[in-house]
């Protein structure tokens, strides 16, 4: 198996967890997204990019953004269907600065 490319994403990596309030702590589930996937959602989703200008951004191919965005669906819609928490953390990611204008 191939070693993963480096996936270059501007957000903060920062503890980010969502999850439902109808459940107690005690009764809820998780799902794991990795960085890379969740600025590939706020690329995409978010900020309306195309694919492969998405996939530019993170520097990988086209095909690559498009498995990661659909492990990113697939991981939301569990999440959502069957109520359960979402942590975000981990992945092959490198953090870019942002450019000043």
């Amino acid at each position: 198996m191939r070693p993963k490319k480096t996936r270059w994403i501007r957000c903060e990596p920062g503890e980010r967890c969502f999850r439902p309030q109808c459940k107690p702590l005690n009764e809820i589930d998780g799902v794991y997204m990795t960085l890379d996937e969740f600025e590939a959602v706020r690329l995409s989703d978010y900020k309306g990019l195309k694919q492969a200008d998405a996939a530019k951004k993170l520097r990988i191919s086209r095909p690559t953004f498009s498995r990661i965005i659909t492990s990113a669906h697939n991981k939301i819609g569990d999440a959502l269907v069957n109520i359960k928490a979402i942590k975000i953390e981990g992945g092959c990611c490198k953090i870019t600065k942002r450019r000043s204008k």
